[in-house]
């Protein structure tokens, strides 16, 4: 059963040289910000930690694996202040993994949405089930994936993203996922997927953590500036918020719910 926490839970278990972080909430794991700001703290955390050799990044549960941010704290939005906030939480997550000095490898078993998707991209390796679809929704409801666009881009290239962004309302499968290289593998059901994930964290955890820790820099070369520019698109997309069309769309989802 997963979390009823109204800010999220995190949970970290160390197993030999591997490190789980779990990450839930009861809105189909999605992220309110102080739940952001914990998971970016903690894998800087364990990222300094010398006796860990990767990270193994998953959400509660057997259905989505991220919905991403919370909708509740983004219709509260009312100032570029707190926009900027808002959309800098996943900015903040995106940073960190990016500056880990171990793999992460992500665990993902159900659908993923928005922010989740960056967090994804954002794994230097990720296993999947065939029921983890991907979708980027925020052009309907009048603002932009902007934050975590850099880290997909990064990922599957421009064309892939633009196929993404621009489809809002459609949900890509996850071998369409694996083709364009977000995903390494997918399996059929979470217990072929964790049978796997087991089998390639105890093969990794055996290498030594150096020659992982200098192949983890090499695949994140030339993002060195992303601390700036995450924090502009941040900024960009709190002003997409505030727009009265945005608003307007906002307004009407929320009294649908």
């Amino acid at each position: 059963m997963g979390t009823t926490r109204p800010n999220g839970s995190l949970f970290t278990k160390i197993e030999g040289a591997v490190a789980h972080l779990e990450f839930g909430h009861p809105a189909s794991n999605s992220f309110v910000m102080e739940l952001l700001d914990r998971l970016a703290s903690e894998i800087r955390t364990l990222s300094e930690n010398k006796e860990i050799k990767l990270i193994v990044l998953k959400s509660e549960g057997d259905r989505a694996f991220c919905a991403g941010a919370s909708f509740d704290e983004l219709v509260q939005i009312s100032s570029l202040e707190e926009g900027k906030q808002f959309f800098g939480g996943f900015a903040k997550v995106i940073n960190a993994m990016r500056c880990s000095s171990i793999p992460i490898v992500g665990r993902v078993q159900g659908k993923a949405v928005g922010g989740g998707v960056g967090l994804i991209a954002s794994c230097d390796y990720v296993l999947a089930t065939e029921q983890a679809s991907v979708r980027l929704s925020e052009i309907s409801i009048g603002i932009a994936p902007l934050v975590i666009a850099p880290a997909l881009e990064r990922k599957i290239g421009k064309a892939a993203l633009a196929e993404l962004a621009f489809s809002p309302t459609e949900w890509k499968n996850a071998y369409w996922a694996r083709d364009k290289g977000l995903y390494a593998k997918v399996y059929d059901n979470i217990k072929e997927l964790d049978k796997e994930l087991d089998f390639f964290v105890s093969q990794l955890a055996k290498y030594e953590r150096e020659a992982l820790k200098a192949m983890t820099k090499v695949l994140w070369e030339g993002t060195e500036h992303w601390d700036t520019l995450l924090e502009t698109r941040a900024e960009m997309s709190g002003k997409l918020g505030l727009s009265p069309e945005a608003k307007s769309i906002l307004d009407r989802i929320k009294k649908k719910t």
